[in-house]
């Protein structure tokens, strides 16, 4: 009997001196995570997503499965809803989702439901500059050659609600570029629309576009003030007008930028799951296996720490009443 006391007495104290929760499984375990992508296969937004599906387990104790799910629809604002108010707030679904929504919550569109202040961030798995580009075949090698033709060109975007719209659009307005608009169910249709000469080029996001850039497809010609290798030579839209609101505006779209692909989940998830996501998405950032993934699709993973998209939601919801009127006749969703 003194045997026995004694060994459970030096069981005692071998868990009393133990960490919390060492005896516990970790929280993941057995579990399975959901991306929810709000755009359709396929695009920038969905390849990042899967990038990281297959990578993340690695680093969250647990090794929990993840897939996507694609929830397409309103400038991906219907999966912005569904993440912030029907998921629950597990830890077990992530949304991911059109980095523009700050402006959906700026100018007050109709059929958004979310706050993007009171997500759970997870951050930014990437960041992404915009351009414009035109098709490879056209006499424009620079963006000054665009402006000296005084010539009419077409692009295709998938609406005011993206990039692809609004940065061609804010362009035109405030440099005096002659520009016609037509909107394509998807990025996908806008691309097959200049192979097939349908159209003059598009607005997009650089990692989207290179690939066709690499082909020799279409030709960048002017970027927002967000920079990547391969890009830093081209003319920032915001050096091309004198208009202080055009400065304004067009600094105002390329901060959606420095947080590329927001990474979020539902309001409410206890911080110590939310510890254990962030720190899992700065490891991937740095795994040489995720990074070789990501070059393979002409892309780059950074991780954009929750802190620092804070800080751009707060900048852009900060912005006085006359820039948010002027603003909103380009940005529309």
């Amino acid at each position: 009997m003194r045997r026995v006391g004694l060994s459970l007495l030096l069981v005692l104290v071998v868990i009393s001196i133990l960490p919390q929760g060492a005896w516990a499984a970790p929280y993941y375990e057995g579990k399975r995570i959901t991306i929810i992508v709000g755009f359709g296969p396929g695009g920038g937004y969905d390849r990042l997503a899967r990038i990281l599906a297959k990578h993340l387990p690695k680093y969250i104790p647990g090794k929990p499965a993840i897939i996507v799910e694609n929830m397409e629809g309103a400038s991906s604002m219907i999966c912005a809803n569904h993440v912030y108010n029907i998921a629950k707030p597990d830890g077990l679904t992530l949304g991911t989702f059109n980095r523009g929504l700050a402006f959906a919550q700026l100018t007050g569109v109709e059929g958004r439901k979310f706050d993007l202040l009171k997500f759970a961030w997870i951050g930014s798995g990437a960041v992404e500059s915009t351009v414009l580009a035109t098709r490879a075949e056209l006499p424009y090698n620079t963006f000054a050659d665009l402006e000296k033709s005084n010539k009419e060109i077409i692009l295709g975007s998938t609406g005011p609600g993206d990039s692809s719209g609004q940065f061609p659009m804010i362009i035109q307005a405030y440099t005096g570029l002659k520009i016609k608009m037509i909107t394509y169910p998807s990025s996908a249709d806008v691309m097959l629309a200049v192979e097939r000469k349908e159209v003059d080029g598009r607005g997009g996001t650089y990692s989207s576009l290179k690939p066709f850039i690499d082909r020799g497809v279409v030709r960048a010609l002017v970027r927002g003030s967000v920079v990547e290798p391969g890009i830093e030579n081209l003319p920032v839209n915001e050096d091309l007008t004198q208009d202080k609101m055009g400065k304004t505006l067009m600094a105002m779209l390329s901060s959606a930028d420095g947080m590329g692909r927001p990474y979020v989940a539902p309001p409410g998830t206890p911080a110590e799951v939310m510890a254990i996501l962030k720190e899992a998405f700065a490891k991937v950032a740095k795994d040489p296996e995720a990074m070789e993934d990501a070059k393979k699709n002409k892309m780059a993973i950074t991780y954009v720490p929750a802190e620092d998209v804070m800080k751009t939601l707060q900048f852009t919801m900060s912005q006085p009443p006359d820039v948010v009127k002027e603003f909103s006749k380009y940005v529309k969703f």
